[in-house]
Formats: C-alpha cells, sequence, structure tokens
C-alpha cells in the first residue's frame, strides 16, 4: 500500500475517533481510540517509536519518539492543543527526513472541525 492510501485511511479513523470524542481531551485519550480504530482496519503500527539518527558517524539511540508509525511507510504526530504553529510542521519534516520517510500527517484533536487540524508534511515523495 502506498503512503497517500495509508494517509487516507488514518484520516478517515481520525475523523471516527474525532466525531466520537469531540474537541478538548488529552492527546492520550486520542492515541489510544486511534490505535483501536487503525486495529479496526488492519493496519499494522507502532506506537510512540523510538527512533535513532546518525549524528558525525555516531549512532544516537532514541534521539526521538514518533507518535505513529503506520505500515512502516507513515509518520503520525498526533496533538490536543490550542494552535499548530509552524514549529510542529518543521518538527515532523525532520522526523521524516532522519527516518527517511516520505510522508507524515500532523494531526491537532482540539479543532471544532477536524478537517482544520490536519496536516500534510512530505519529504520527497
Amino acid at each position: 500500500m502506498k503512503e497517500n492510501d495509508i494517509a487516507y485511511k488514518v484520516i478517515g479513523a481520525c475523523i471516527e475517533v474525532h466525531k466520537s470524542l469531540g474537541p478538548g481531551l488529552l492527546e492520550s485519550a486520542y492515541h489510544s481510540c486511534l490505535e483501536k480504530e487503525l486495529d479496526i482496519l488492519g493496519l499494522r503500527y507502532e506506537s510512540e517509536v523510538p527512533l535513532t539518527l546518525g549524528y558525525k558517524g555516531i549512532t544516537v539511540d532514541i534521539a526521538y519518539r514518533a507518535d505513529l508509525l503506520i505500515e512502516n511507510k507513515l509518520l503520525v504526530e498526533l496533538k490536543a492543543i490550542g494552535n499548530i504553529n509552524e514549529l510542529y510542521k518543521a518538527q515532523l519534516l525532520t522526523y521524516l527526513r532522519l527516518s527517511k520517510k516520505k510522508l507524515g500527517l500532523l494531526i491537532n484533536f482540539n479543532e471544532i472541525v477536524l478537517k482544520q487540524g490536519i496536516y500534510r508534511v512530505v519529504n520527497n515523495l
């Protein structure tokens, strides 16, 4: 399955979670419910994935943790905050570059309409 196909399914799962819960909860609640939706869809994922990076020929273990890595292709960062700023998008792009992944989704569940909280970040897709 290609990155865009996975992203389409994940966005649908996020909308389902948001439709059921609404805005205003902690990120951890959305994270747990999204995992249940991914299970229902049969998508393989890893949660709180420790990722390493290379720095000047040295491997740095657990340099950061991705909220979700889906089908080993799509990085997903979840938020439940007031506003997404450019720093969060830049952070996800850095994660994509370091992990050599092509597509990421930044999802902010703290929106009245979830569509306004979905950001697609691309790294050489």
